[in-house]
């Protein structure tokens, strides 16, 4: 038996992934510890581990950002996305190292699991205090490389020999012009523990890296790190009672095509995606199904329109023809895993680069909008439905997703890095690397 602990921004995105690893872990016999914010507590003892609460670090709930973060709300696109990277990734390692230290002298870990925006863990490791690092995505593959655009930028890859020069160029702009003030704040958070400066990028271990993914979704590149591993999807489990609606049957029994329109649990402002989809939908020969995030919804429903706060997706998706979505990476995964071709759209966190990817791989549309026009959603759900290629890469991506068990293939590493306290390396993976030379600190939304 070993001891894990897994430590995650108290956001639901980045718990729930995590969550299908710890209870595996659980259930192979180790002892693993979940340090977050008290939101997840019954969550984290709900999959057999034990709940390590944020004491210094701010623990905040990120069902209301704009309350958490003040300021966030008036910023928008780029502009937002580095608020995020500053004030609710860097400024928090300091906080977060000062709880881990604790947490060390009385509980040492043999492996720490770290999610991708959590600098303090990263500063620990490089500082010699954890042994064992290992970093879970929870999003799109961001780390650096020659071959495509720096992450955040939104941009889909350029294989040509002008491409890689322009990449180069992009990166050293995001470097030095874009995230410039991000940088500045790294070096100042990093140069508190004595650690030299480095550029803003994911939080990254050369020791183990998980990604939730397959290669199918993201763009090639010839140079990822060996200790990263495509581990297939890590899809929330829904462990309560599903109680359906009066309606359910009209899924379940649907003779048209099923739509489910979300905007997932952060980003839940129905004005900027529900409410233009019900308007664009409501005389087509569809059945809409929306769901809210748990919020509640005022808006007018059309006759041929279902509205629900929450719908387990593992009981809904198998009824589902398409999915339009403001581009949430959990919400994505979990319809491409059913073989369910998606709309995105979305401008803010990781949904620029969940959108591009959706759309290079041929399984969906990106409409690169927050807020798309009813005539736009329209036009992408009935080329969508009216071209059988989307569904027919969603079910090729379905196939290659349903050949992993990623909570089991995340635990078999993870037992691994345990066992030898040795980079666990992908004998599939390139030899050149562009990332993990040395012990660079980097950041993810």
């Amino acid at each position: 038996m070993s001891r894990f602990l897994v430590c995650t921004h108290p956001i639901t995105g980045h718990v729930n992934p995590a969550i299908e690893i710890v209870r595996t872990l659980v259930e192979r016999g180790h002892e693993v510890r979940v340090y977050t914010g008290k939101k997840f507590k019954a969550k984290v003892e709900a999959a057999g581990a034990t709940f390590a609460p944020m004491t210094k670090a701010y623990d905040y709930d990120d069902s209301d950002y704009d309350k958490a973060f003040p300021g966030r709300a008036a910023l928008k696109g780029i502009n937002q996305i580095k608020f995020d990277f500053t004030e609710i990734f860097i400024r928090r390692a300091p906080e977060q190292v000062a709880d881990l230290r604790a947490m060390f002298k009385i509980w040492p870990p043999d492996v720490v699991l770290s999610d991708p925006g959590f600098a303090g863990t990263r500063f620990l490791y490089e500082l010699g205090e954890i042994k064992a690092f290992a970093v879970f995505n929870i999003s799109v593959l961001g780390l650096p490389s020659k071959d495509v655009p720096p992450f955040g930028l939104g941009m889909l890859p350029d294989y040509s020999p002008i491409g890689k020069l322009k990449n180069k160029a992009l990166s050293f702009m995001a470097s030095n012009v874009v995230f410039k003030d991000v940088n500045a704040a790294l070096k100042e958070e990093r140069a508190r523990f004595g650690l030299k400066p480095e550029p803003f990028s994911p939080v990254f271990s050369e020791m183990l890296y998980l990604q939730p993914s397959i290669p199918a979704i993201e763009y090639p590149r010839s140079d990822l790190p060996p200790s990263a591993h495509f581990i297939g999807a890590l899809i929330p489990q829904f462990k309560g009672e599903f109680n359906p609606p009066d309606w359910w049957h009209e899924v379940t029994g649907a003779t048209k095509p099923v739509v489910l329109v979300t905007q997932g649990t952060v980003a839940t402002n129905a004005d900027e995606l529900i409410i233009p989809a019900l308007q664009a939908l409501a005389n087509e020969d569809v059945l809409v199904v929306a769901t809210t995030g748990g919020k509640p919804f005022n808006g007018p429903v059309p006759a041929n329109a279902r509205v629900a706060s929450f719908i387990p997706f593992n009981q809904l998706m198998p009824h589902v023809d398409l999915m339009v979505t403001n581009g949430g990476y959990g919400g994505v995964t979990i319809a491409l895993a059913n073989g369910v071709p998606v709309i995105a759209g979305g401008t803010t966190e990781d949904k620029p680069e969940v959108g591009n990817r959706v759309a290079y791989a041929g399984v969906g549309i990106n409409l690169k909008t927050n807020t798309p026009a009813p005539e736009q959603i329209r036009a992408a759900v009935n080329q969508v439905l009216g071209n059988a290629s989307y569904r027919d890469k969603a079910r090729q991506l379905q196939a290659e997703y349903a050949r992993h068990d990623g909570p089991t293939e995340a635990a078999v590493l993870l037992e691994k890095l345990a066992e030898t306290k040795r980079p666990v390396l992908n004998a599939q993976a390139p030899l050149a690397t562009t990332v993990g030379t040395s012990t660079p600190a980097r950041l993810a939304h």
